[in-house]
């Protein structure tokens, strides 16, 4: 125990032993979450060391670094993970399943100790309201129940052979290891939704997450880690690589990493595409969305309104699932959009750790820029302003310059700037007329994530449901295009990348098929009826 306590005190690189009382008395719960004033950003496997730049962890909240800095990894320190991971492989996959899902139950016991100082992190450093931070923490919670139950029933098939005295199986494997490139608006989640999977489909694993969000990666692979040691688990089969591109391409790049899971842009995410397949390994995208909410006619408008305004406005719109292009049939858009618009007027802007707030800041000043950039183009283009529309800037009614006011933009459906999508809360107000025009206009995009539709008529459920309906790769009745449960895969389709991860058979892109024929007869006979004698 001496020995081993060392050996923890010798993983500690900081510059700092302890966290400065002047950080803590202004975020309380990083003392909770273990950090110092500087913090290594890369965990190899074995200890906490990066060799990168040392940088500020910048609040949106305020514009104002949080406190505790972080020590960014290199490509050679990635590279020492990965080398580490290699090491710890065969052990991990060799380990029956059921006790990797028991240790991944763990995991989701240490996480709910920490819901409310890692939900209270979230809202300091990704900016989201910290209902919705501890909502964030609450899902890796929840598909880690997933994963453990599905690691005392990954199946396999049992097929009938046509030859005699043969005996035909699939087993599922692990691919042995993977890399997670995650996005800043769902660090912790989207981690989580790789990280219980892989973990009990056998796979080591090396994360990286986005350069803004290094205390929250930090404060997760901590919990992580902490488990994996006290069940005496090599670490390694768990990295973290905090650093900039050239960290994500090392991951992209590497050929002893056969899936990446990368969440980010489009046009992000088509390189990514690129590089992983030109050297043979898998890619699960979680790209763009460019979802389309609709009401019909016989929608329960009540249901409809509020489902809009958090599809729209929650996040403050930085979802993947953000409502970004609301329809109205024209027989009831005047009851619908100003309705929105009353409610939008009332929403609760400010500080996201604040009780009763309800819209936060944008994550960053370039995304402030884009949203003033997109209504510039969007009145430019005849779209009018309904509600919104304002950037609050130095406002001292605001904490800090990334507040801006969800915004309602009223246009025909034929305008161009609608289908671009802008990850800030600007809502496309639009009308239609028909079902058939509504699947039209929702898959008129380049996208294909989520969609809703709004109506009582089961006739209009099941058309929009159909083969020739929707094609997202979430598509909902009555209920927004955002909050998606962890029981369903997520993702979609189109240049939203086609992946699938959380739930369902999302596992299956973790492990590998091998078909297996076992021949216990005394004869060698031929499928297809061949002969072959010799």
């Amino acid at each position: 125990q001496f020995l081993y306590f060392i050996g923890k005190m010798m993983r500690r690189t900081s510059a700092s032993w302890a966290l400065s009382s002047s950080i803590k008395t202004a975020y309380p719960f990083l003392e909770t979450l273990g950090f110092d004033d500087v913090n290594q950003g890369c965990f190899d496997g074995k200890s906490w060391s990066a060799s990168g730049d040392v940088v500020d962890s910048i609040s949106p909240i305020n514009g104002k670094p949080i406190g505790p800095k972080v020590q960014f990894a290199t490509v050679q320190d990635a590279e020492r993970s990965i080398g580490n991971m290699m090491q710890a492989k065969k052990d991990w996959m060799m380990t029956p399943a059921p006790k990797r899902g028991e240790i991944v139950r763990q995991i989701g016991d240490e996480l709910r100790t920490y819901l409310e100082p890692l939900g209270q992190l979230l809202a300091t450093e990704v900016g989201k309201v910290k209902p919705e931070g501890v909502g964030e923490v609450q899902e890796y919670v929840d598909i880690c129940d997933f994963a453990t139950g599905l690691s005392r029933q990954i199946p396999g098939q049992v097929l009938p052979s046509e030859r005699p005295g043969h005996f035909m199986m699939e087993q599922w494997h692990p691919l042995g290891a993977m890399g997670i490139i995650a996005a800043f608006n769902f660090p912790i989640a989207v981690f989580g939704w790789n990280s219980a999977i892989s973990m009990v489909a056998g796979n080591t694993q090396i994360w990286k997450p986005a350069e803004t969000t290094p205390l929250s990666a930090i404060a997760t692979q901590k919990i992580v880690t902490r488990v994996l040691e006290r069940n005496g688990v090599n670490p390694a089969i768990a990295t973290l690589a905090v650093g900039g591109r050239d960290v994500g391409s090392s991951i992209v790049d590497s050929k002893n990493l056969p899936l990446i899971s990368f969440t980010g842009s489009c046009a992000a995410g088509n390189k990514v595409n690129q590089n992983v397949a030109a050297r043979f390994g898998k890619a699960i995208l979680e790209l763009g969305g460019n979802n389309a909410l609709f009401v019909h006619e016989d929608a329960d408008l009540e249901m409809a309104v509020r489902s809009i305004v958090f599809g729209a406005a929650g996040t403050c719109g930085q979802r993947c699932t953000t409502l970004r292009r609301l329809y109205v049939h024209e027989k009831v858009y005047d009851k619908v959009v100003p309705r929105v618009v009353e409610i939008y007027k009332n929403l609760k802007i400010g500080n996201p750790l604040n009780e009763g707030i309800l819209v936060g800041p944008l994550h960053t000043l370039s995304a402030v820029e884009a949203y003033k950039t997109a209504i510039a183009r969007a009145e430019k283009e005849g779209g009018k302003v309904l509600v919104g529309g304002k950037a609050f800037g130095d406002d001292p009614s605001m904490p800090g310059p990334n507040y801006v006011q969800p915004t309602v933009v009223e246009c025909d459906v034929n305008t161009p700037c609608v289908k671009d999508e802008v990850f800030v809360p600007i809502v496309y107000a639009m009308k239609y007329s028909t079902i058939d025009e509504a699947i039209e206009l929702n898959n008129s995009v380049e996208q294909g994530l989520s969609s809703s539709m709004f109506t009582l008529n089961v006739r209009n459920q099941h058309r929009w449901l159909s083969a020739v309906g929707s094609d997202t790769g979430i598509v909902n009745v009555n209920v927004p295009t955002n909050g998606a449960e962890i029981g369903g895969a997520f993702g979609g389709e189109k240049a939203t990348g086609g992946g699938r991860e959380s739930g369902s058979d999302a596992w299956k892109q973790y492990m590998r098929r091998a078909t297996t024929t076992i021949n216990y007869s005394t004869e060698l006979p031929l499928a297809q009826g061949i002969n072959f004698n010799v």
